[in-house]
């Protein structure tokens, strides 16, 4: 069995869940050789694909930041995928995002499409009508031989939204392998104690409500600082807000590498993750496998994957968000509680598990093979 995969994702994300997720698929596969697969890529700047044996990739004008660099990244390596998909010599299709260009080329082999989340649809209003996501995701449902949702609450969004079939939907949770990263260590003395915040900060991740929910916590509490770490760094807008809080010396940003990340999941007072919806939250089971207290919402995904093993709150109640962080770093016993049971709750979530059931999915659609409507 061979699959093909695409390089949309290494295009546009040097870093993040998505491309995370199939950089570990197809290093697991290139590990266990029970799959062979080939990955037609020219250009990325991706950082878990650095030095990955199974690209032959070049950096792309890394220097220069732009989305229309990205843009023409993916240009250029869409046309390594149409020449592969032109020679047809794969069993399986499975694209790495949701731009619809392959289905000209893909004549009846089968595809599987892996839906991360539903956050432009139900958060339609905080993305540009052209996005890709939203213009071909509902297409390439309807035509997917299957469907691989990354929980089940994603798995309902899908269901719910698109009026798809529950039988062509496979969940497969993601996995995490990020206690085994060496820790990069940085100089914290300056900080005391932390809570630690990671990625991006779109509006319905809910920062700004998060951050004037604990304002009064910082500026009260002289050792307890606030450090993000990925996503952009602080914009003028996000400083004009610190300084009208108050609380502008008690924030700090760090650029994103496993390492630093994962020193300072080892070392926080806790993770704390006030999104309004994601669809699985990979920085949940990364802080768990890190030993990291887990403070989150208690939307979507996230009873479904941290079950027990984390500290919920109302991710649209001020008070809520304060007095679980209070209830948390005070409370040592608590803590080590969370700790424990996030390190017990890590047995669901292994990439090599990702990896099996998701071999199992290939071969359901080479068992199954119908034409593409």
């Amino acid at each position: 069995m061979k699959i093909l995969y695409d390089g949309q994702i290494f295009s546009f994300q040097c870093y993040g869940g998505i491309s995370r997720y199939f950089f570990e698929l197809m290093n697991f596969f290139y590990l266990d050789k029970q799959i062979d697969f080939d990955l037609p890529l020219l250009f990325s700047n991706n950082n878990y694909l650095q030095g990955a044996p199974f690209s032959r990739h070049m950096p792309f004008l890394k220097a220069i930041k732009s989305w229309k660099k990205n843009q023409l990244m993916n240009l250029i390596n869409i046309q390594m995928s149409k020449k592969k998909l032109r020679e047809k010599e794969f069993d399986v299709f499975h694209p790495t995002y949701y731009d619809a260009y392959f289905l000209k080329y893909i004549g009846d082999h089968p595809f599987v499409l892996t839906v991360h989340d539903l956050i432009h649809e139900k958060f339609s209003s905080m993305f540009k009508k052209n996005d890709v996501a939203a213009k071909f995701k509902k297409i390439l449902l309807e035509k997917a031989s299957r469907i691989i949702a990354v929980s089940e609450n994603t798995k309902h969004d899908i269901e719910s939204i698109y009026s798809i079939s529950p039988e062509k939907i496979d969940v497969i949770y993601h996995g995490s392998s990020f206690g085994q990263v060496e820790a990069e260590p940085i100089d914290l003395e300056f900080f005391g104690k932390y809570l630690l915040y990671v990625g991006d900060r779109k509006l319905y991740k809910n920062f700004t409500f998060f951050l004037e929910s604990i304002s009064s916590l910082l500026a009260q509490d002289k050792e307890l600082y606030l450090i993000c770490i990925g996503g952009r760094e602080f914009s003028k807008k996000e400083i004009t807000l610190f300084k009208e809080l108050n609380i502008e010396k008690k924030i700090v940003f760090y650029d994103f590498s496993d390492g630093v990340l994962a020193y300072l999941y080892r070392n926080a007072q806790s993770f704390v993750y006030p999104s309004l919806y994601e669809g699985f939250g990979i920085p949940i089971v990364d802080a768990f496998s890190c030993g990291c207290p887990v403070i989150i919402s208690n939307t979507s995904c996230f009873p479904e994957v941290a079950g027990d093993a984390a500290e919920y709150f109302d991710p649209t109640d001020k008070v809520s968000i304060l007095n679980s962080i209070k209830k948390v770093i005070c409370n040592k016993s608590l803590k080590n509680q969370l700790i424990e049971k996030g390190f017990q709750r890590m047995k669901y979530f292994t990439w090599a598990k990702t990896a099996e059931q998701t071999q199992k999915t290939y071969e359901n659609v080479l068992r199954d093979k119908k034409p593409n409507a």
